[in-house]
């Protein structure tokens, strides 16, 4: 059977198709260029054909979906969710601690204003030259230079004085 299948194929293959040119020339229908025309015809048909059936069998792929794909996105975007909702509230607790910082920083600036106001103030209200006649007439004297006594200190800039000075 297989071999008269191929004989038949053979056989359709060598057919070939006449027509009249003029009064009585045959020539043969399909010239060499012709043949090969129809046959890259046929080629690219084919290539076309392929191309759309791979194209469904991508599309009808892409369209299934796993189960698990669908777990894995749904908890990928969860855990982005959390990490963005995390991030807003870190970042809201920063800017309220700034505004806070800030705040502070503008009592501390108003009331070192005042403290600097109030010492001004004081120094202005006090009469040295006053205070000299005062001390004057109570019997006070300026210290004469073996009352003296100096003292050096390193590292802080105040004394504790634990015992009375030797006169």
């Amino acid at each position: 059977m297989r071999q008269n299948l191929r004989r038949n194929y053979r056989r359709e293959d060598l057919k070939t198709n006449y027509y009249i040119d003029g009064n009585t020339v045959r020539r043969l229908e399909g010239e060499p260029e012709e043949r090969r025309q129809r046959q890259l015809e046929k080629e690219q048909e084919q290539k076309r054909r392929q191309r759309r059936r791979a194209a469904r069998r991508n599309r009808e792929r892409e369209m299934h979906i796993s189960l698990g794909y669908v777990m894995f996105c749904t908890t990928a975007v969860c855990l982005l969710g959390m990490v963005c909702v995390a991030y807003i509230y870190l970042q809201s607790g920063i800017t309220s601690k700034t505004e806070n910082i800030s705040l502070l920083e503008s009592q501390v600036a108003d009331l070192k204003a005042d403290n600097d106001a109030a010492e001004k103030r004081i120094d202005l209200s006090v009469d040295l030259d006053e205070v000299k006649k005062k001390a004057f007439e109570y019997g006070m004297k300026y210290a004469a230079l073996n009352q003296i006594i100096y003292y050096t200190v390193e590292e802080n800039d105040f004394m504790d004085q634990y015992s009375d000075i030797p006169e």
